[in-house]
C-alpha cells in the first residue's frame, strides 16, 4: 500500500485507513466481527483507525479489537462536547482505552474548537497526544474550518471527499497543501450512497476490480489527500478497501469516467 507523508507532521501514513462510524457501535456478542475487520485491515497494511465518542460504543469496541496489536495502529479519535471538563474526561477515557496515547486527537465538527485547542495543545506538549486536528462533515462549515486551519494550531483536517461531495476540492485541499496540513477523507462512498455502481465494462475501462476500489482511487488520485477512511463491517470488504491503496491512480480521464457514472 502506498504511504504518503502526512502533511508537515513527519508522520508517514498508508493511504487507506479504517473508519468506525455506524459499524463498530456493536453489542458485546457481535464484537468478534470488529476484531476480524481490524486484524484483516492491519494485516493488509492499514494503520490509521478513526473513531469518536459520537459513535456510541465504537471507541471501546475498537480498543478491544486492538488488544495485542495496539502498536501497529495510529489511533485518530475526537473530542465531541461543548464542555471543557467533559472534553478532558473524554480524553482520559481514550487514554485508558488506547494504552496511554492518542496519535491524532481531533475536535469533532468544530464544537467549541477554540476552548478545546487551548488545553489540547498542552496535552500535545506533554506527549499524551501526538497531533491535533479538526473535522466537519458539512461544507457549510468550511468557512470556520478555514479559520481553524489558518490559526496554525492544527496539523490535520478531516472532511468528506468523494465524486459527489467535492467542495473540499475547491477550498480545503488547496489550503491544506499550502499550510502543510494532513488531509483525511471521510465518506469516500458517501455513506453507501455511491454503491453498488456500474458493471464490469466500466470497471475494466478503469482497471479496477470493484466500484468501491474505483471510488477510493478517485479520492486518492488527488495527491493532496493523505488517507481515506472507508468504514467496513466485513473483513472481506476491509481487505478489498486496503487493496485499493495500491497505484496506479486514476488519470484525469479515469476520474471523469467515475464522475459521469456517479451523476
Amino acid at each position: 500500500m502506498e504511504v504518503r507523508p502526512f502533511g508537515a507532521s513527519g508522520l508517514d501514513v498508508p493511504v487507506i485507513g479504517l473508519g468506525t462510524w455506524a459499524v463498530f457501535d456493536l453489542a458485546p456478542r457481535r464484537e468478534g466481527r470488529a476484531r476480524s475487520v481490524v486484524q484483516t485491515a492491519l494485516g493488509a497494511g492499514v494503520r490509521l483507525v478513526d473513531t469518536s465518542p459520537m459513535y456510541g460504543r465504537a471507541e471501546a469496541v475498537l480498543a478491544r479489537a486492538l488488544d495485542g496489536v495496539r502498536d501497529r495502529a495510529l489511533v485518530a479519535t475526537k473530542i465531541w462536547t461543548p464542555s471543557i471538563e467533559e472534553g478532558r474526561r473524554q480524553l482520559e477515557r481514550q487514554l485508558a482505552l488506547f494504552a496511554g496515547r492518542i496519535e491524532l486527537e481531533q475536535v469533532h465538527n468544530l464544537v467549541a474548537w477554540r476552548e478545546h485547542l487551548d488545553w489540547l495543545e498542552g496535552e500535545r506538549d506533554s506527549g499524551r497526544v501526538g497531533l491535533i486536528g479538526a473535522t466537519h462533515w458539512d461544507a457549510g462549515a468550511f468557512d470556520e474550518l478555514e479559520r481553524v486551519m489558518r490559526s496554525g494550531r492544527i496539523q490535520a483536517v478531516q472532511v468528506p471527499y468523494n465524486p459527489r461531495e467535492r467542495e473540499a476540492e475547491r477550498r480545503i485541499l488547496p489550503l491544506a497543501q499550502d499550510l502543510g496540513i494532513g488531509v483525511i477523507a471521510m465518506r469516500p462512498f458517501a455513506e453507501g450512497g455511491l454503491l453498488p455502481g456500474p458493471g464490469d465494462e466500466v470497471l475494466r475501462a478503469l482497471g479496477v476490480r470493484s466500484w468501491a476500489e474505483a471510488l477510493l482511487k478517485w479520492t486518492l488520485s488527488d495527491p493532496r489527500v493523505h488517507v481515506a477512511i472507508p468504514a467496513s463491517s466485513s473483513p472481506a470488504h476491509a481487505l478489498e478497501n486496503a487493496r485499493a491503496g495500491e497505484p496506479p491512480w486514476l488519470d484525469d480521464e479515469g476520474r471523469r469516467l467515475v464522475e459521469r457514472h456517479v451523476r
